[in-house]
């Protein structure tokens, strides 16, 4: 309405009186401003926000193999790859291991390639999982067995070396610590993810990660600076539940102990009182059974019958005139 009490008709002269000032004025150069002073373009290239690579978007991570030199070189961009889009494990994992099933031919070779993921899963900011699984699928899946062992048992045997000098690291300085807390995480993460064939064929976890588990977290609570008990925290808090069961299944009270031992850390330590807020987190999540829901009774098909809560989490429906309309109103 104000731009048509603006528009001068061709070949008029006569003038039209605008407001020069006001909340009408104001409203209509709001109105206009943006659409004469855009910049914009239909055709303005695509964005893509910094960082992202259009080319390793594009094409798949197996179709780029050719050009390495040594298993290394591939190797470790793959592991890059993973770390930067890890939803691609599923659909290029097959194709990576059978690329290094036909590089691998020594024991050498099968060593760097244990100790390069070894390595990327112990420094790089949450691969831990990603390595674990990227591991566990390895185990199975590398036709390859050298004179020194399978791929398996070449990553125990590295976990060993790093598990022999855990007192140093727990006593040594911040960054010995940071290295060992990693490898704690990484210990963890392995005990959940590698699966290993029974002697029935039943697929069971690594019984040596679970003993080994329980003598870090020993260490760890031996030496209750923030740093280690931080890492016990999560420790527990990753593994807590299945290493309770484990337990409980041969009939020890190891999770009681460890504990006891974080009660009287949190009595006893010179730990912050944050570190002390987030042990008693743990005791408290352990006292609720990791955060596990058991069915008190057998299981029966809930009817409006036989429990009182039936719709209580029916959609509500509203009639023509506002008022509420629910499938217990029948």
């Amino acid at each position: 309405e104000h731009l048509q009490q603006a528009r001068i008709p061709s070949g008029s002269q006569g003038k039209v009186s605008v407001p020069d000032s006001g909340p009408e004025m104001a409203e209509s150069q709001v109105a206009v401003a943006p659409v004469v002073t855009s910049k914009l373009s239909v055709k303005a290239p695509e964005f893509y926000p910094s960082g992202y690579n259009q080319n390793f978007a594009d094409s798949s991570f197996e179709d780029e193999y050719d050009g390495y030199l040594t298993l290394a070189e591939y190797v470790q961009d793959f592991l890059n790859h993973l770390a930067e889009q890890p939803g691609c494990f599923e659909t290029e994992i097959e194709h990576f291991a059978e690329t290094v099933n036909g590089w691998v031919a020594a024991d050498e070779t099968l060593q760097e390639l244990v100790e390069l993921v070894y390595q990327q899963a112990t420094s790089v900011p949450n691969f831990s999982y990603m390595g674990a699984r990227l591991c566990n699928y390895l185990s199975h899946h590398l036709t390859i067995s050298t004179q020194s062992g399978s791929f398996r048992q070449l990553l125990l045997q590295r976990c060993q070396t790093e598990y022999e000098n855990r007192d140093e690291a727990a006593k040594g300085d911040e960054t010995a610590q940071k290295q060992f807390h990693a490898f704690v995480l990484f210990l963890a993460e392995l005990y959940l993810n590698l699966e290993i064939k029974g002697t029935k064929g039943q697929v069971t976890r690594a019984e040596i990660l679970q003993e080994g588990l329980r003598e870090l977290l020993n260490v760890l609570f031996s030496n209750p600076v923030d740093n280690n008990l931080m890492c016990a925290v999560k420790l527990l808090k990753l593994t807590g539940s299945v290493l309770e069961d484990a337990w409980k299944e041969k009939g020890k009270n190891d999770m009681e102990e460890m504990i006891q031992r974080i009660e009287n850390v949190v009595l006893d330590a010179n730990c912050s009182r944050d570190v002390k807020h987030m042990l008693l987190k743990v005791v408290e999540l352990r006292s609720s059974n990791w955060g596990r829901v058991h069915e008190t009774s057998p299981h029966t098909k809930a009817t409006p019958e036989n429990d009182p809560n039936y719709f209580m989490n029916e959609p509500t429906f509203y009639t023509s005139d506002g008022v509420p309309f629910t499938a217990a109103d029948p």
